[in-house]
């Protein structure tokens, strides 16, 4: 019994030198998806306030494909010690329907460090598109049933997941073309090879501005700060459609928990600052602290609903 207590007296006076002694070289923030999505826009966003803090190298390493599971496997099977971390969004929690046989565990092989943000992603359709609003899309659909095609930035991407949300509440059919990253889709809409989308605000603003796309609704169950012209989907005629897009921090599983927490606070400090508050507001984001142990929850349950949605959606 004495050398059990011991042991485990070393092993935490180790993890708290670990953590104390955290950061002493540079991170890695592992993104899944291309540089300019929304996923991309938020690590950036914290990896430059993590590396003022801390005074080291954060280093934003894109590796897209196969709906963010590329990265994730990576970043999963990478030695647990918090110099290695993966930006993900809501696609995450329904990777293991969409792409049997990871090698990962989704939910057991990361440990949640907290999300960064609630962001709305937005309807839209290109500036040339005959589709003016919410029913004319669904009216086109219905008349031309599988004809359409919507855009996503992967298979199982968290704008995926809210097409086929939409797809499923509203009875259409729709061809689906997943592209490696927001960017490309936002190049296809507005060159009208694809008829619409579901895209981050945060993303897609500068297009809608410059009246190259046409924003028809916003996801979420309020308008977005970003786009207070815009109405919500439940607004333009589907009442109670709600899909909340996250973007969210992980670690690998077997991360000592002190350094897990010295993220989360970290990260935290970095969310409250007025000028990311600022940052986020004008992309139509909202700042989305929790605790670790909160965000796991929270991933299992977004992963149990979520992929009930994805069971049965085209691949």
């Amino acid at each position: 019994m004495k050398r059990v207590l011991i042991s485990a007296a070393l092993l935490l006076s180790a993890g708290l030198a670990l953590a104390q002694a955290y950061p002493n070289k540079p991170i890695r923030i592992v993104v899944p998806f291309t540089p300019g999505s929304a996923t991309d826009i938020m690590a950036r966003i914290v990896g430059e306030k993590l590396g003022t803090a801390w005074g080291q190298t954060v280093i934003v390493d894109n590796k897209p494909g196969a709906g963010g599971t590329v990265g994730s496997a990576f970043v999963a099977k990478s030695e647990p010690d918090g110099y290695t971390l993966l930006v993900v969004s809501t696609g995450h929690v329904v990777n293991p329907v969409l792409y049997p046989g990871l090698s990962y565990d989704t939910v057991g092989d990361f440990a949640g460090i907290t999300p960064l943000a609630s962001l709305p992603n937005v309807l839209v359709v290109g500036a040339n598109s005959p589709i003016k609003n919410v029913q004319e899309l669904i009216a086109a659909a219905k008349a031309n049933p599988g004809k359409l095609n919507y855009a996503s930035a992967g298979t199982g991407s968290a704008t995926h997941v809210n097409a086929e949300k939409f797809r499923a509440v509203t009875g259409i059919q729709a061809t689906h073309i997943p592209f490696k990253g927001t960017p490309e889709t936002i190049t296809e809409t507005v060159a009208g090879r694809v008829d619409f989308m579901f895209t981050p605000v945060l993303s897609s603003i500068p297009m809608i501005r410059d009246n190259r796309m046409r924003a028809l609704a916003v996801s979420t169950a309020q308008r977005s700060s970003a786009l207070p012209e815009v109405p919500t989907v439940s607004e333009a005629g589907v009442p109670g459609f709600v899909f909340d897009f996250w973007i969210g921090l992980l670690a690998p599983a077997k991360t000592p928990r002190d350094v897990v927490n010295k993220l989360n606070q970290e990260v935290g400090k970095a969310l409250a600052q007025p000028d990311v508050k600022e940052r986020m507001a004008k992309l139509g984001g909202e700042p989305m602290p929790m605790s670790p142990e909160r965000f796991d929850a929270f991933i299992r349950e977004e992963h149990a609903t979520l992929s009930v949605i994805m069971k049965d959606a085209p691949k």
